[in-house]
């Protein structure tokens, strides 16, 4: 038996144990849940994070997600979970998995600064037998022609990634985070975790740690194999939002509501899946990762016409959003220029505190550029600042006179709104999600 396999099976066997270590870098809505799935487990679990103040109040036993309680964090501790900046802890580990964000530039680009910048720092830390695996979305590639060869270029010992039978070094995987927040319906341990090893060990070990904490486990050939399955995925929703998102916008110009329609559609019992219109796509994967895939696909000089075409529709969402405002302000002899507008809801999905490529943030800046006068509430967000792709400085406004305000725009229909009682003081309500379904009123436009 060669020395890879006998330390793959003494890891597979501390991990059967639980005696494993593991690292989880970065605490935010993937990893510091996935430290939680395996301290239940009572394996030892360690969150990096650059990030002084997450590591402050996981170690004070503070949250700082809604859907996380406080206590949670607590028992993880009784199971030996603690947080910390410092990367020389990673050669403690047996296990390091890397759950950083992977985020568009301004040209729409692929940003892998955060993957790079995480390995440049763990590469002089990694030993012999460890296996790392990367979560984060990306493009086909990633693991292989981006982590690895960081990892192995900033290792002094000149540790390299286990490719062959009886090589010595590190194993590598990916395995993408399939993270649905605000989705109660579906326990995380039930969500099959996709593994993708560089060589058939690392796949196993990935399986046997993931299969501690997930039902069933789907391995698949390669890591490339298992980074296109996340895309496939998000584009998959991608496109067929975008496609409600035009059929909305037809719809609307035939005098047709799109919501009866859907659920008209859905009474099939085959063939057909429902998708629903909005103000346009948030969260971290489904706006982002087509353009992931449509820049690696240049590579193979190739164009990515129909994926592209649905990026462009639903971006488009926010600026027929504010046409239609404008329309019903008209209607109402207001003009959108000098208009009070209460926004509610910022966050991208109901009843989750995650701003990540919201489209009400571009909905505030398009209304504030037509020189509207613009409000939000949202029971997530007391304040909101500065951020990657936006400058604010806004604070929460409170539900209260809502007739001060020409119109009131919902953005995303958290369920703790009175939506009656909001229709019934304000003097317009421009509703882009159907929150005011049931509902009726001179004052509705449904956008």
């Amino acid at each position: 038996m060669s020395t890879t396999v006998l330390r793959a099976s003494n890891l597979e066997a501390r991990i059967a144990s639980r005696e494993a270590r593991i690292g989880i870098i970065g605490m935010g809505y993937v990893g510091l849940p996935l430290s939680l799935l395996f301290s239940e487990q009572k394996f030892r679990v360690t969150g990096f994070d650059v990030d002084t103040s997450k590591v402050e109040a996981l170690n004070s036993g503070r949250t700082y997600i809604v859907r996380i309680p406080a206590p949670e964090i607590v028992k993880a501790q009784a199971s030996g979970f603690r947080a910390t900046n410092a990367y020389t802890a990673i050669s403690e580990m047996d296990a390091i998995i890397i759950c950083v964000p992977t985020p568009l530039d301004e040209y729409h680009q692929p940003d892998l600064s955060y993957i790079e910048k995480t390995a440049k720092a763990i590469a002089p830390y990694l030993r012999e037998g460890q296996l790392v695996v990367l979560e984060s979305t990306t493009y086909p590639g990633t693991t292989e022609e981006i982590l690895i060869p960081i990892l192995e270029a900033g290792n002094p010992s000149g540790l390299r990634a286990i490719l062959n039978p009886g090589d010595s070094g590190f194993h590598v995987a990916f395995s993408p985070e399939r993270e649905d927040p605000g989705n109660d319906a579906v326990a995380r341990r039930d969500i099959p975790k996709v593994i993708g090893g560089r060589e058939a060990v690392a796949t196993t070990l990935a399986a046997a740690l993931y299969g501690t904490v997930f039902n069933r486990t789907v391995p698949v050939s390669t890591p490339a194999t298992a980074e296109m399955t996340k895309l496939l995925e998000n584009i998959y929703r991608c496109v067929n939002i975008a496609l409600v998102n035009e059929l909305k916008q037809l719809c609307d110009r035939m005098g047709i509501d799109i919501f009866e329609v859907i659920d008209a559609a859905k009474t099939k019992p085959f063939g057909f899946h429902a998708f629903y219109p909005g103000p346009g796509l948030g969260g971290h994967c489904i706006p982002i990762d087509p353009y992931y895939l449509s820049w690696k696909a240049k590579q193979f000089d190739f164009q990515t016409r129909f994926i592209e075409l649905a990026g462009e529709v639903n971006g488009g969402m926010p600026y027929y959003v504010i046409e239609r405002t404008a329309d019903a302000l008209n209607r109402h002899r207001k003009c959108l220029n000098g208009a009070r507008v209460l926004l509610l809801g910022l966050s991208y999905k109901r009843d989750v505190d995650d701003l990540r490529e919201s489209p009400a943030l571009t909905i505030i800046e398009l209304l504030r550029k037509a020189g509207a006068e613009v409000f939000y509430n949202d029971p997530f967000f007391p304040k909101v600042g500065h951020g990657r792709h936006y400058d604010l400085n806004m604070t929460c406004t409170p539900l209260e006179n809502l007739e001060q305000f020409d119109a009131v725009l919902i953005v995303t229909d958290h369920t703790s709104y009175d939506y009656r009682r909001i229709v019934a003081e304000s003097q317009l309500v421009i509703d882009t999600r159907n929150a005011t379904k049931g509902l009726s009123g001179e004052n509705i436009v449904h956008c």
